[in-house]
């Protein structure tokens, strides 16, 4: 514990902000085409199942490509990736700054509480960035499966929302993004690290963790992140592309009793399929992405 404790303490922000943006471009290709399928379920008309737009994740898959070719898939990614790589910075800063903040002794390991809440900060921080940028994506992706182009491209959308509502409309649906990204990150992080130690023979560095090893703890931690990110995340969907004035203040009680209302439970885990399909892959190559860059960083500039 002691030597991988001793590794993580050279490593500069500016090579946690370089790595953490090659992490977050790898994620968002790998897992766009999924998320855009998933925000398109959750956010379909509401209708009897043999007259759904969209009947689960593969027929909404197969209709998109029809319709609108495989560059369909990619349908607001310009929003996320112009945010990617402060977000994934910041995300690695805040967990970093959590557990130096927790931790009053280098030479003894964090508990798993503080790990979790160092990850939780990691929420708190990125939520500055990404609610705006989601909301921008959903609105881009809802819009494309509906057939009317109310939006020319990330920037109009963002442009006219701030121009209409000002800043506020921008960031609609930031609580909910908070609700859902403070204990998912506290989870993933948590994850991650317990996997990494696991993965990681004894006497060896986490460093030296093998291409396989490190695609499974950054595949599970997403995973495990979706398993509670998931029902405030249909939440803040339904939410940030409703019409405006549709739910009051934060929309928190609002959307929650509509779709329980009309749909039951289980409409908090719509899009589960997509969600989960893409989870593992799309972390799985944010944290490999991560490692790399980190490595390459390393050999080229040792000192930094």
């Amino acid at each position: 514990m002691g030597e991988r404790k001793l590794a993580e303490k050279h490593i500069s922000p500016l090579k946690n902000f370089i790595a953490g943006g090659a992490g977050g471009a790898c994620l968002l290709f790998a897992g766009h085409p999924l998320d855009t399928i998933k925000v398109r379920l959750q956010t379909q008309p509401k209708a009897p199942s043999s007259h759904a737009l969209y009947t689960g994740a593969y027929d909404c898959f197969r209709k998109t490509v029809s319709k609108e070719g495989v560059l369909g898939l990619y349908k607001g990614m310009g929003a996320p990736l112009a945010g990617v790589a402060p977000m994934m910075a910041i995300s690695f800063f805040g967990f970093g700054l959590g557990k130096q903040l927790q931790q009053t002794d280098p030479n003894k390991p964090l508990t798993y509480t503080q790990i979790f809440l160092s990850g939780c900060l990691a929420g708190v921080f990125t939520t500055v960035i990404v609610a705006p940028g989601e909301r921008v994506k959903c609105l881009l992706q809802v819009q494309a499966s509906g057939g009317q182009l109310r939006y020319a491209g990330p920037i109009d959308c963002a442009v006219r929302l701030y121009k209409e509502q000002g800043i506020r409309s921008v960031y609609k649906g930031t609580v909910l993004t908070l609700i859902r990204d403070v204990p998912s990150n506290g989870l993933y992080f948590l994850t991650y690290e317990c996997l990494k130690n696991f993965l990681t023979a004894e006497g060896e560095s986490v460093s030296q963790l093998s291409t396989p090893k490190i695609l499974l703890a950054g595949g599970t931690a997403g995973i495990f992140n979706w398993v509670i990110a998931l029902p405030p995340d249909v939440l803040k969907s339904n939410f940030q592309t409703a019409a405006d004035g549709k739910y009051r203040g934060t929309g928190v009680s609002d959307v929650l009793r509509e779709l329980l209302r009309e749909e039951g439970p289980r409409a908090l885990y719509k899009g589960f399929n997509a969600v989960f399909l893409r989870a593992f892959p799309a972390n799985a190559a944010c944290f490999l992405g991560f490692e790399v860059a980190l490595k390459g960083l390393n050999w080229m500039a040792p000192t930094w």
